[in-house]
């Protein structure tokens, strides 16, 4: 007599649906704190809070020590951050810190007198680049 096997099925195995990464508060405070500096927070600065956080924490306390006031005001250093984003050409960045800009003070004959700084030295494609994104960001 000649015994077949028989196939045993095995019960499926459910998986749990993948989690939602939880951003500590902390994380989302030093977020709403950078959103409200620089404008548009980039991306990767939020992925760093759930798949990086002591990076994360890292980069924030950096970011402090280069934004606090210190001989130069945060008026001025962002003044300086939109002229070097415009001189590299950085659509995000130039808009990113354009939108920051306004919650200093920084008005837009500031901004389009440190573009003619970044003329000087970067030549008339940087003073037009910053500018387009002057006049569509700052009305």
């Amino acid at each position: 007599m000649v015994v077949k096997k028989m196939a045993v099925k095995k019960p499926a195995v459910k998986k749990a649906p993948a989690k939602k990464p939880v951003v500590k508060a902390a994380a989302k405070k030093d977020l709403k704190g950078l959103e409200k500096k620089i404008g548009k927070v980039p991306k990767f600065f939020r992925e760093l809070t759930t798949n990086e956080p002591e990076m994360f924490e890292l980069v924030m306390r950096f970011e402090q020590h280069i934004w606090d006031d210190g001989k130069l005001s945060k008026k001025t250093k962002k003044l300086i951050a939109i002229s070097i984003a415009a001189a590299l050409r950085d659509q995000h960045a130039v808009r990113a810190q354009l939108a920051g800009a306004a919650n200093l003070g920084v008005t837009k004959a500031e901004v389009e007198e440190a573009l003619r700084v970044t003329f000087l030295l970067s030549g008339m494609p940087a003073y037009v680049y910053g500018k387009a994104q002057l006049d569509e960001v700052m009305k």
